[in-house]
Formats: structure tokens, C-alpha cells, sequence
């Protein structure tokens, strides 16, 4: 294995970092009885990086974890990151020690188990102290045993991964791993688009001239866009718009404010599929109405449709989407964040976007297969993109006009409409 300094393979740990966030915006999607218990899912990624980073990258790839699915579930600034922040480490640090101290003598999925149950352990512990007191032992039983559940087939499911995958092996040195054929690799790149090649698309002569029409008006939004704002102003603006949206106490008003960053981002000339939005956020609607509580607004059977399960329903979904949108607007591809914590997150939210271009690469039929090509493909574009420096500490691109006064103000604005929606619906309770 590996022990070389993170500082030779930040890209290792930024490209980890997006699919922690990538899986983490999957498993909120869940219901979930209580608000701390996860499946897990956003720890596979953590799981690769044991033989592929020292001790000092891992310590900021679980930093971009906790911080980062704070930010994408709306739990930065709630007793949620606690739990989070306890768990993550407590998982994360025993694998990390046991895979050091027992190489290969013991099999990832051991350490998964291993790993969850002393995280759900800790997890009850702080339970026990901030919400449910004695009765904590109720939930005792159920939560360690989806623990063991859940960790045992994410621990599953990485060997059988790595046993597969071309980019662990390269990133790991190992030899003799099962790597996939050549004529696979042949076919999936006929299938795929390079990631640099995806907004060209559009413009082929097949496509109608609607599309054609679209594109070239979206592409104009966002140069005028890109000229406004910097980088930096931008990521200050939506971290100011974040808790807007995440404290509203209404979730009527919620969905107006994501009705106002869904239009933003539209005006922004962001790539969306409205079908698709609403489809996520009445799937997660409908999730929520298998916990029922609350008024019963519905009954058929043992099916029943209640307020307060609809309602917690509509709210994630406009969240999780609201939040989506903010992070589209505020995040773009030349921010720059202070210190080293900062600029692997910006990294790793950059590579989250281009991950969420091309999930429909990812098919059923070859998971396995697909999910390595991409994590290449990225690998391939962070090296084009290091060959391609930008001026360090400035919030716009190198060559490109400071930002005018105007969009600063236009901002301001921005940030203030965002929060009307919160005071209204604080005025209303």
C-alpha cells in the first residue's frame, strides 16, 4: 500500500471527497426514524482511501465529509453535525488503525462492522446525553442491528469493488488485481462522452434547432453570469442564503425559497431537468409516507396518507433540491477557498458537479464497471485541469475583468430575498 504525503495526491482526496458527497445527497434521500441514524453509504469512499492515503489526507478526506454533507442535508449548524462529526471519526479512525495494524489479515468487511458498531455505539452515547435520556435503550437493539447490516454489505461490496477496479489498482500499485478487459473499456468509452466534451453535445447537426437555440442562450446567461460575480462573492452569498432555507420553519415558505433558486439558477445558466426535480421531490415525499404520524389525511387498508409524514416529505424534498440549486449558483469551477480544508471542499463540491452531469453514465446492468470509468475519467480532467493553473487567491478567472460594483448589489439582493421567505415564516407560528 501506499504512504506517500497527501500533498502528492490532493486529487486523490478531492475525487474521494465528491462521491462522499455524492452518496451522502443519496442517502438523504432515505427515510430515516431518527434524524442521526444513516445507512452508512457516504463511508465507502473513506473505506478505498485506507490503502490509498496516509494518515494526514484521510484526517481531511473525513474533514470533507462531515463538513460537506453538513452543508448538502442542511445540518452544518445543528446538533445533526455532532452526531455526524462523532461518528464519522470514530468509524473512520478504527478502520484506518485496524487496516495499519492487521494489513490484510483481516477483510474490509470485518473492519466495516467492526468500525459501525463502535460508531453507533458512540452515536447512542451522545443519544443518551442530548435527546431520549434512559429510554435510549429502546432504540438500542434496532439501531445496532442495521448497523451490522448495513457495514457488513458496504464492506462487501468495496472487496468486490477493488478486486474490479482499474483506478484502485493504479492509485494502490498492486499487481495482479482483476482489472477489466479491454474490449469493456473499448465499449464503455463508445457510450460515454469525455466530460469536456458534454456541452458540445448539443451542437451536433442531429440535434433539432430548438436545442441548438436553448444551448446558445443558456451559454449567453452564463457569461454574463461569470462576468458579474467572482467566485469567492458568490460562495459567500449562498452560504448566506444556506440557512435561509435550512431554518425556515415553514415548509410552504420553503417552497417558494426553492422556487427562487431554481429560477436563479436558471438565470444563472445552469443545466437542469425540471421533470426530474419534481419527480425526486415527490419520490422523497412518498419515502416519508412509509413512517407515518400525525393527522391521518388519508386511509385505504393499512396504507395511510398522514399530514405530519407529508409535509416532513415536501419539506426534505424542497430542501435537498433548494439546496442543490444554491450549490450550483455559489459554487463554480475557479473558487478559490482559504487554507487547505477549504480548497480540497471547493475541489471536491467542483467534482461533485461533474459528477451529477454524468450519473446517467452509471447503469444497473455494469455498476461496478461504470462507477470505475468515471472515477478515471475525473482522475484524466483533474490532471487537464492542473495543467491549466489559475491565478492563486483570485476569485475569478485569469484574464477576465474584476467583477463591477453591480454584482455585488445585485447579490446583496439576492441574499435579502432569500431570507424573506424566513421571516414570513417565522411570523407565522
Amino acid at each position: 500500500m501506499k504512504t506517500r504525503s497527501w500533498t502528492a495526491q490532493p486529487g486523490n482526496i478531492a475525487i474521494l471527497g465528491a462521491f462522499c458527497l455524492f452518496l451522502s445527497t443519496i442517502e438523504y434521500l432515505i427515510p430515516k426514524p431518527l434524524p442521526f441514524m444513516r445507512l452508512g453509504i457516504a463511508n465507502l469512499p473513506l473505506m478505498l482511501a485506507l490503502d490509498i492515503l496516509p494518515l494526514s489526507g484521510f484526517l481531511l478526506l473525513i474533514g470533507i465529509k462531515v463538513v460537506g454533507q453538513g452543508i448538502i442535508t442542511g445540518t452544518l449548524f445543528s446538533y445533526i453535525l455532532l452526531f455526524s462529526l462523532t461518528g464519522t471519526c470514530v468509524s473512520a479512525l478504527t478502520m484506518f488503525g485496524l487496516r495499519r495494524l492487521l494489513t490484510e489479515r483481516m477483510s474490509l468487511a470485518g473492519i466495516s462492522v467492526l468500525g459501525a458498531l463502535l460508531s453507533n455505539g458512540a452515536q447512542l452515547g451522545l443519544a443518551r446525553v442530548f435527546v431520549f435520556g434512559q429510554s435510549v435503550r429502546y432504540i438500542t437493539p434496532p439501531f445496532l442491528a442495521m448497523g451490522l447490516i448495513t457495514s457488513l454489505a458496504l464492506g462487501l461490496f468495496c472487496e468486490y469493488f477493488i478486486r474490479g477496479s482499474r483506478w484502485y489498482a493504479e492509485r494502490t500499485g498492486l499487481e495482479g488485481r482483476r482489472i477489466l478487459t479491454a474490449k469493456a473499456t473499448k465499449v464503455n468509452k463508445k457510450e460515454e462522452a469525455p466530460l469536456c466534451q458534454s456541452s458540445l453535445l448539443l451542437h451536433s447537426p442531429s440535434s433539432p434547432s430548438r436545442f441548438l437555440f436553448s444551448s446558445r442562450f443558456r451559454q449567453r446567461r452564463q457569461e454574463v453570469y461569470e462576468g458579474l460575480f467572482s467566485s469567492g462573492e458568490l460562495c459567500a452569498a449562498g452560504l448566506l442564503m444556506m440557512p435561509a432555507l435550512v431554518f425556515n420553519p415553514n415548509p410552504y415558505c420553503r417552497v417558494l425559497q426553492f422556487l427562487f433558486f431554481w429560477f436563479l439558477a436558471a438565470l444563472a445558466g445552469k443545466r437542469n431537468n425540471p421533470l426530474v426535480t419534481i419527480l425526486i421531490v415527490l419520490g422523497i415525499a412518498a419515502f416519508n409516507l412509509l413512517v407515518p404520524y400525525g393527522r391521518v389525511l388519508f386511509a385505504r387498508g393499512m396504507f395511510r396518507i398522514t399530514e405530519g409524514a407529508l409535509l416532513a416529505g415536501i419539506q426534505r424534498g424542497v430542501t435537498l433540491e433548494g439546496l442543490i440549486m444554491v450549490s450550483r449558483i455559489a459554487i463554480r469551477r475557479d473558487l478559490r477557498l482559504p487554507g487547505v480544508l477549504g480548497k480540497l471542499i471547493g475541489e471536491s463540491f467542483r467534482i461533485l458537479s461533474r459528477v451529477q452531469e454524468r450519473r446517467g453514465a452509471i447503469t444497473r446492468k455494469n455498476f461496478v464497471r461504470d462507477i470505475d470509468n468515471l472515477m478515471i475519467e475525473l482522475s484524466g480532467a483533474e490532471a487537464l485541469a492542473k495543467a491549466l493553473p489559475m491565478e492563486a487567491g483570485n476569485g475569478w478567472l485569469p484574464g477576465r475583468a474584476k467583477p463591477p460594483v453591480a454584482g455585488r448589489l445585485i447579490l446583496a439582493a439576492v441574499v435579502v430575498l432569500a431570507w424573506l421567505p424566513w421571516l414570513w415564516g417565522a411570523s407565522l407560528r
